[in-house]
């Protein structure tokens, strides 16, 4: 790969933390990927880009082929998911993870090229944990790709840490509701400790906007020890009101928390400076989400430095 900067995405220092943790230096058995940078590197310039797979230049990525291949293998096997794991494992052993986490929803106009697929028209695309499986290892049925207000639309579930920084996505179709999700975001998150122990998998707190208030939410947040920072809905407080004393008391709100919400919209405001993110090229749900989670990736690398 030529030292052009234009066509990297990873400087040294954050490529060599990841490097030791694909595939084909970790023990993999047959004939090892060769150039592991350089088709990396394509895989990140294309969804920076927004650019075609068939248009990756050659000189500097080698066979568009062969980055795609290798794209859509390290989507399917889950490689990204371990590669964040390990580098959230090291934040949290650094003591660099804030556990207050905020959760929201961003929505990405699906492109024509990404909706010629066989679809059921209101698939949710929601596939996580089917058959006890990481949600990376499945393809939903409707490819993530649903019809909403704004035409055929895919939607990333996110749950960021108090610093903006990504813990866990799901990609789901554009109509889904997004309380409807939380748990299910939530059930993603899988910070493996240093040493014995169980991953970390509960939040201190869980930040949301109102699309997020039902009671089921409440209780299961309440049944985990989470505590719930969710303003309510205007309908809810009226209804609560019109039942009196039979309505019971206003959930708490902590507001000082809750002006924290907003780093989940600068993690979508990162993620969509690359066009391949900002709209959906991909047929794929499994392939998008590997885009999104490279540049999750990315994210931790940037903010946490030479910090681990």
């Amino acid at each position: 790969m030529r030292s052009d900067s234009r066509f990297r995405v990873f400087t040294d220092e954050e490529w060599a933390r990841i490097q030791p943790l694909l595939p084909s230096n970790t023990g993999r058995r047959g004939h090892p990927f060769g150039d592991d940078r350089r088709v990396v590197e394509g895989i990140a310039y294309r969804y920076r880009t927004g650019i075609p797979w068939r248009d990756l230049p050659r000189e500097q990525f080698g066979p568009w082929q062969t980055v795609w291949k290798r794209h859509r293998r390290y989507a399917g096997d889950g490689t990204w998911d371990r590669v964040l794991a390990k580098v959230l494992g090291d934040a949290d052993a650094a003591g660099k993870i804030d556990w207050a986490v905020s959760v929201d929803a961003t929505i990405a106009r699906a492109h024509q090229h990404a909706t010629n697929t066989t679809r059921p028209e209101q698939d949710t695309g929601a596939g996580s944990n089917h058959k006890n499986l990481p949600w990376a290892e499945i393809e939903p049925a409707g490819h993530g790709i649903g019809r909403s207000r704004g035409g055929l639309t895919t939607k990333i579930h996110q749950a960021v840490d108090g610093r903006g920084r990504p813990l866990a996505m799901i990609v789901t179709g554009g109509q889904r509701n997004d309380g409807a999700m939380l748990m299910g975001v939530l059930a993603e998150i899988h910070v493996p400790r240093h040493g014995p122990g169980r991953p970390r998998t509960r939040p201190d707190a869980v930040i949301a906007d109102r699309a997020y208030t039902s009671g089921v939410a409440r209780a299961e947040l309440r049944r985990r020890g989470i505590k719930a920072v969710i303003p309510e809905k205007r309908d809810q407080i009226a209804a609560r009101k019109r039942r009196g004393r039979r309505g019971g008391r206003p959930p708490g709100l902590d507001k000082d928390a809750y002006r924290g919400r907003n780093v989940v919209e600068r993690s979508f405001a990162f993620a969509k400076q690359w066009r391949g993110l900002a709209t959906r090229y991909d047929k794929l749900a499994i392939t998008y989400r590997a885009g999104a989670t490279i540049n999750a990736i990315l994210n931790w690398l940037r903010h946490i430095g030479d910090t681990l």
